[in-house]
């Protein structure tokens, strides 16, 4: 921040065409005039600053914070080829000085915060009470100042509260109290709540459910452990709050039938992104004239290393793989992965050939040596476009069937015969389980890249193979999350209430057991829409006859090491009592790593569990550890980067981040000084 929020705001605002980017109509406006503040003092002002501040919910999504603040550093991911020595490692770099990531958080959810004062003051003023739109204007400024406030503290606690907008230049802001923060959070969603309709006018506006949504969201982090030292003459109505307004967004916003649904992207603004259990989406689409400097880059920071294995080379399909967040084995080993089909509708498991003239051949000593399929002929293809090049089996640890053979990365003996592809493969032969210890080829150490990807925000419908720009909504809400929200809140009322609990977890595990007659083999995700892509069908990209890099199989039945079958695991995920939470063989092992011995424990385990299951890779996670004070033993327990020296957890530091110090330097006390070293450590988070 240079000098102010209102500065920065106002640049914000200013620039609503340039950073516009999504489906419908209401944000496919472009602004291009630099307005005065006079400008939103009348109806049309204020109809395109609340499109400007609707562009902020895409801030999440638009750069490498979107992986380093909300998914590094966590149980689920670890860096990958591009590392992370401050947010995944907690290395010293994780300082007030950060600019990449810790200074933009804090400039734009201000920013955001400064327009929705804009509206919650000038609507009143200047907005005919009889329009039709004026509930929804108001509900809109209320719901936007809740949510970045409520953004803002899941990072550093207790910030300034600014509830008027800026009418010059200001430089004097004390920090307020987190319980004071989340009374104005509550208080503004709360409005929203009344005002906003149940029905939108169009994809992408907020409803009354978003703010039912994050009302829940909010009393379940104000009654977690992170504010345990001030939160206790709250957690009972706070737990109250959650069922009420959880189980109304579940009722009001279902669930798809089929989880993949949620996933079954095949281009810009197509049905995938109209299902009714997406509460809110950040807007996203291909109209380049709106795409702004960033548009959406998840795409780019989950995808493994693909185009250096030969027979592959990069393409649309495939996506652009900065290679950021790595699965770990606590994410390969929280699914139940015979019966869960989550996790095969979240992870890509097989790559296509897509250049046949690049693909390995069939070695003349490896046939002599046996070691070859039948029929294999030396100099001959072992693949070729449109056969899947590389696959990864997501075995378990006494796994007989595969051991290393030569020294090419991913050759592979599978009961003693060479694979045609290459093979990454998680456990060999008489390797033991390990969560943090490297086993199997898919180098299990370090930074890497050979590692099962998350496949959820793939994106086949990008305009050139070199493309950061992604087409995709971002889902921001959905309420599968609410009825964990629910589930979570009966499991904090205690154990007469665990039951209520299992009702709302069985809605979702209900979901991702297999249907009868489900094609389990099968791999659909938004890799796909390069079939649907013009780019690809009149430029290349992966279109052409030899293949592509998306693969529509995987390896489900190879890894399961299962024959094929087509009856339902329905039964065999549903939870019959509390026993099965208790008892649950994939969580068991996950129980002892954290030392969980009590029931109590044992339950809010098992829910932080199914939120991986059913939200992998969403962008809560980081939060969700921190406010239940999970993050240091689940870090610890399950993320590589807790072993390798270069940064350690500290409980009494690290479950925030460190103000800016460009905020700290730019601001002054009450008698208009700059902050001396002693105050600015003082407005400081601890041990920063």
């Amino acid at each position: 921040m240079k000098n102010n929020i209102y500065i920065t705001a106002l640049l914000a605002i200013s620039t609503v065409g340039l950073a516009a980017s999504c489906s419908s109509d209401f944000l496919n406006e472009e602004l291009t005039t630099q307005y005065s503040t006079d400008h939103f003092k009348t109806p049309s002002g204020i109809d395109e600053l609340s499109v400007g501040t609707y562009q902020k919910l895409k801030f999440q999504f638009n750069y490498t914070w979107g992986i380093k603040a909300f998914n590094w550093g966590v149980d689920e991911f670890t860096d990958a080829n591009n590392s992370g020595p401050e947010y995944n490692n907690y290395g010293e770099t994780l300082n007030s000085t950060n600019t990449e990531v810790n200074s933009p958080i804090w400039d734009n959810y201000f920013s955001g915060i400064e327009s929705a004062n804009t509206m919650i003051t000038n609507i009143p003023l200047y907005y005919d009470k009889s329009n039709s739109n004026y509930n929804t204007r108001l509900g809109e400024g209320y719901f936007f100042r809740g949510f970045y406030y409520y953004r803002l503290v899941q990072q550093y606690g207790g910030v300034p509260l600014k509830l008027q907008p800026s009418s010059g230049v200001e430089t004097y802001f004390t920090r307020a109290s987190e319980e004071a923060c989340f009374a104005q959070i509550i208080s503004d969603l709360e409005q929203a709540y009344n005002l906003l309709p149940a029905k939108p006018d169009a994809t992408g506006k907020l409803t009354k459910w978003a703010a039912a949504h994050f009302l829940a969201a909010v009393h379940l982090a104000r009654a977690s452990e992170l504010y345990s030292s001030w939160n206790k003459n709250y957690q009972s109505s706070d737990l109250d709050a959650v069922i009420k307004y959880g189980k109304e967004v579940v009722a009001a916003c279902p669930l798809c039938s089929n989880y993949v649904d949620l996933w079954n992207y095949s281009k810009a603004n197509d049905v995938n992104e109209k299902v009714s259990e997406v509460v809110l989406a950040a807007q996203f689409s291909d109209d380049q004239n709106t795409w702004g400097r960033y548009g959406n880059q998840m795409h780019l920071y989950y995808p493994a290393v693909y185009q250096d294995m030969s027979g592959t080379k990069r393409d649309i399909s495939g996506d652009r793989e900065f290679c950021y967040a790595r699965s770990t084995n606590y994410t390969m080993d929280v699914f139940d992965r015979a019966n869960d089909s989550r996790f095969w509708k979240s992870f890509i498991t097989c790559y296509g050939c897509n250049n046949s003239s690049g693909a390995p051949a069939w070695d003349a000593a490896a046939i002599t040596s046996g070691v070859c399929p039948s029929g294999a002929v030396a100099g001959t293809k072992r693949f070729k476009g449109g056969q899947v090049a590389t696959k990864y089996i997501v075995n378990n640890a006494g796994d007989s069937r595969y051991v290393k053979y030569g020294t090419a990365e991913a050759d592979v003996l599978k009961n003693g015969v060479l694979d045609a592809t290459h093979t990454f493969v998680r456990y060999f032969k008489d390797e033991k389980g390990s969560w943090l210890d490297a086993h199997g080829n898919e180098g299990y150490y370090g930074a890497q890249k050979r590692f099962v990807a998350l496949s959820k925000f793939r994106d086949g419908y990008r305009i050139a193979v070199a493309s950061q720009f992604g087409t995709r909504d971002a889902i921001i809400a959905r309420s599968a999350e609410d009825a964990l929200m629910v589930a979570e809140a009966y499991i904090r009322q205690g154990e007469s209430h665990y039951d209520d609990a299992l009702t709302y977890i069985n809605m979702l595990r209900d979901r991702a057991g297999y249907a009868s007659g489900e094609n389990r083999a099968i791999n659909i995700d938004g890799g796909q829409a390069y079939k649907n892509n013009s780019y690809c069908k009149n430029n290349g990209g992966g279109f052409s006859s030899d293949g592509a890099i998306f693969s529509s199989e995987n390896t489900y039945y190879e890894s399961n090491n299962i024959s094929a079958t087509t009856e339902s695991t329905k039964s065999s995920m549903h939870l019959n009592s509390v026993n099965d939470v208790y008892n649950s063989v994939v969580d068991n092992p996950i129980y002892q790593a954290l030392g969980c011995t009590t029931n109590a424990q044992k339950m809010l385990c098992f829910l932080l569990d199914e939120r991986t299951r059913e939200l992998c890779g969403e962008s809560l996670r980081w939060y969700d550890l921190a406010r239940t004070k999970t993050l240091e033993a689940r870090w610890n327990a399950f993320n590589d980067g807790a072993t390798r020296g270069v940064g350690k957890f500290d409980s009494a530091k690290h479950y925030y981040r460190p103000i800016p110090q460009s905020f700290l330097n730019s601001i002054t006390n009450a008698n208009g000084a700059a902050l001396s070293d002693d105050e600015k450590q003082a407005m400081q988070n601890p041990g920063y």
